[in-house]
């Protein structure tokens, strides 16, 4: 088994290098599963996220990409098995609010966060890992695996409980500074896209999602025309790599 978790993931840094985008998250995708056919694995999962769904920034598109390249391979007869697992945050990951807010606190605060209204759903790394590991061994081809994430969890909620497990109070000891959303961020993540129906699986924390139909000679010669276009134009503008990511996500939107 092939567990493919390697991605830029980070939103506002990949709006300003939409070009490492691509390269890493699709023609990384697109090769390591080439790789996986070509040497006859069993199975490839690849770890999706939440921000694929209904993209407003050029990591969710991405991802959402090769998200359609594992649906596209699945779709033909090889030894090798793909899916994919979609999910929220994860606690304590590199990157993640909490140890963000942790060295914040530590260091007397500001806590930063961006809108009192956004909202972010969390998984723990253990549960992540098991229910990955979990739904790869259900996995038969072509499936994009939901983890049930509970509820989603307002930051400044998330922000003020820490402070408060700091032994400090929170507008008092450590001011909360809002320093509003971040290029591509939106203030809220969707699991689902509205085409999509859920499908139970015998264990009630995952989920199948029904593929959405794709024109598949068109999303290949796209995908073939998007990866040979950022290395022959390694100075390529942000504008027409967004355009091109338009043109194979049709759910890629900008936030208002």
């Amino acid at each position: 088994i092939v567990y493919h978790a390697a991605a830029h993931k980070h939103v506002p840094l990949m709006e300003t290098s939409p070009q490492e985008a691509v390269k890493n998250n699709i023609c990384g995708t697109f090769n390591t599963a080439r790789a996986a056919i070509e040497n006859k694995v069993g199975k490839f999962i690849l770890i999706s996220t939440d921000k694929a769904v209904n993209p407003t920034n050029i990591m969710g598109a991405t991802k959402r990409v090769c998200e359609m390249i594992i649906q596209t391979l699945a779709a033909h007869d090889t030894d090798t098995d793909f899916a994919a697992v979609r999910f929220g945050n994860v606690l304590g990951s590199n990157g993640s609010v909490v140890p963000l807010f942790r060295e914040q606190i530590k260091e007397g605060g500001p806590v930063t966060v961006t809108d009192p209204r956004m909202t972010r759903y969390f998984m723990t790394i253990g549960e992540a890992a098991q229910l990955v590991i979990t739904a790869s061994a259900m996995a038969k081809g072509g499936e994009i695996f939901v983890l049930d994430m509970g509820s989603p969890v307002l930051i400044d909620d998330l922000a003020r409980k820490m402070i408060r497990l700091s032994g400090l109070r929170p507008d008092e000891d450590i001011e909360i500074k809002y320093v509003g959303l971040r290029p591509g961020e939106k203030l809220y993540e969707e699991l689902l896209m509205g085409e999509e129906g859920l499908r139970k699986t015998d264990n009630d924390k995952i989920f199948i999602g029904r593929a959405i139909e794709l024109d598949e000679n068109m999303f290949t010669i796209r995908l073939g025309g998007l990866m040979k276009f950022i290395y022959d134009e390694p100075e390529a503008g942000a504008d027409e790599i967004e355009r091109r990511l338009a043109e194979l996500v049709p759910t890629f939107r900008r936030a208002q």
